[in-house]
């Protein structure tokens, strides 16, 4: 028994009509396939010259409803869905002649919810019911039947039918995987937008029982690989890095590689780390360096090239094979003073100049991306984490600080330039792992303390790295992700030369820890918002 299955019928009915007419033409003029076919897309398949049956002439039945009821007709998924060897003498029996080949792609559901003036009207009537209805159906019975969803797959058919007069049954297994897979997706999107915490809901958070928001009772995101990587974490781990449906237009997975060698698996992670961090500065030109997922230095300035040797002067050590990330477009000025200073794996920003490309390929391994603008479109996606046996899921963290809740706590008022350098240091850390320590100075970090057990140990390493560094803490500010347990580590950030602190505040000892600040006569602030980052 052969697995070759023939095509002497086709229904093609199409949303996306590119390339439809050539193919539909080389089945028929080559191949001697009937074409049958739908509405606007048997217009244009007779505008191209290729014979078309009309799907009403060919089951007698109308398309009705403006077009709602047009192929759901038994001579249609009978036609698809008979089996050819059991269901011969149903098909004489109701004169259901089969349909060998279904060139199906689905009304643009997401594109059409993606316009900011589409009403909810709009939206319902592009849900596509005959085009899954119909695209199931073949992937079901790719036995027999062929599916072509997706433009590319044309090509492959029409070798297949040049060689073997016919399709493989690898072949049409493969396409049919695809259209489950596209059906699935075109469900989630459905489902996304019409669930209550979805763009259907005009912004309207869903509340659960107890009042919080919620997340949806089920998530299943398409995942489409854009490539395997070379190895994950570490050699002997395979990995790859896939784009889901509802990921960033700005994120690194969308980012363009201008040069170098593709990225990594810890490439992406840092990478990712440096764009969240940097695009959180807004239009002030910054600069985020990251090394293992950390911030190591952060600065604001006048320019880019301030704000960037003002980074790596805060730990030019770690600074070493960094990531680099920019909030602003990239010149070449800047570009050489970059590699004449250090080594590093990536350097990203929005947009680089043609001079910056051309002086960044002195170093041909340098991998250099060009994210696009994201000013103004701070992502608002969730946040996914793998555990194991599931996923953990969250809101991603936006909050900034509301100056109207800061409370001032201690004896001392900070002023205005240091409350401005708390909102800087509180900022970046955000972006460092728990427990995490930031001292800082008019938009510069000076020293960094990430991903310690206890916050004291945080604040030790953060006035350590200072100290290698060559800069001086005295009068500096601090930030604390969490609140302190301890007066300990407020006692530290003092002998250290801190002169505020802002933190969340929170601690059962909180007493304790403002009484400290006002032994030492600093400032303290409380922000009420914690950022853990684990």
């Amino acid at each position: 028994m052969t697995d070759i299955a023939p095509v002497r019928r086709a229904l093609i009915s199409v949303s996306d009509k590119t390339g439809a007419a050539e193919f539909a033409r080389k089945l028929n003029q080559d191949h001697g396939v009937e074409i049958l076919s739908t509405g606007g897309t048997a217009q244009t398949l007779r505008e191209a010259g290729v014979p078309v049956v009309d799907v009403a002439d060919y089951t007698g039945a109308p398309e009705i409803m403006e077009g709602r009821v047009k192929t759901l007709h038994p001579r249609i998924h009978g036609g698809i869905l008979a089996r050819r060897r059991l269901d011969q003498a149903t098909m004489r029996e109701n004169d259901i002649p089969p349909i060998d080949l279904v060139m199906v792609n689905l009304y643009p559901f997401e594109q059409t919810v993606a316009a900011a003036d589409t009403t909810f009207e709009t939206a319902v009537e592009t849900i596509d019911i005959g085009g899954p209805a119909m695209l199931r159906a073949a992937a079901k019975n790719h036995t027999d039947v062929t599916l072509v969803v997706h433009l590319d797959d044309m090509q492959a058919v029409l070798d297949e039918l040049a060689v073997n007069a016919g399709t493989t049954l690898a072949t049409r297994r493969r396409l049919a995987a695809a259209g489950f897979a596209h059906t699935a997706a075109y469900d989630h999107a459905i489902a996304t937008y019409l669930s209550p915490h979805g763009p259907a809901d005009q912004g309207k958070a869903a509340t659960n029982p107890e009042g919080r928001n919620a997340l949806p009772a089920k998530w299943r995101p398409n995942a489409v690989k854009v490539e395997d990587l070379r190895y994950g974490e570490n050699p002997h781990q395979q990995a790859a890095v896939y784009r889901v449906d509802d990921s960033d237009a700005t994120g690194i997975v969308n980012a363009r590689l201008c040069q170098g060698k593709p990225l990594s698996y810890n490439n992406y992670g840092d990478a990712d780390a440096a764009l969240a961090a940097v695009r959180d500065f807004g239009e002030v030109p910054a600069c985020v360096i990251v090394k293992h997922a950390n911030p190591c230095g952060v600065a604001v300035g006048p320019d880019l090239a301030t704000a960037y040797h003002r980074a790596f002067a805060t730990d030019p050590m770690s600074a070493f094979g960094g990531i680099i990330a920019f909030n602003h477009a990239l010149d070449g000025d800047l570009a050489g003073q970059i590699i004449d200073n250090q080594y590093a794996e990536v350097v990203l920003a929005p947009v680089l100049t043609e001079a910056a490309l051309a002086v960044f390929t002195r170093r041909k391994n340098l991998r250099v991306l060009a994210v696009g603008d994201f000013h103004g479109a701070a992502s608002d996606r969730c946040v996914t984490r793998s555990i194991q046996g599931g996923l953990l899921r969250q809101q991603p963290d936006t909050q900034d600080i509301d100056r109207e809740k800061l409370e001032n706590v201690a004896d001392t008022t900070p002023d205005g330039n240091q409350i401005q350098d708390m909102f800087f240091a509180f900022r970046v850390a955000k972006h460092v792992k728990s427990n995490a320590i930031v001292f800082a100075r008019q938009g510069q970090t000076l020293g960094i303390g990430a991903g310690q057990m206890s916050r004291i140990d945080a604040v030790h390493i953060a006035r350590q790295k200072a100290a290698d560094s060559g800069l001086d803490l005295n009068g500096s500010v601090l930030a604390s992700d969490a609140f302190f347990p301890f007066r300990d580590g407020v006692d530290a950030a003092v002998a250290a030369g801190a002169a505020a602190i802002i933190q969340p505040g929170g601690s059962r000892r909180d007493d304790e820890v403002v009484e400290a600040a006002n032994e030492a006569g600093v400032a303290m602030l409380f922000t009420g918002i914690r950022h853990f980052r684990h």
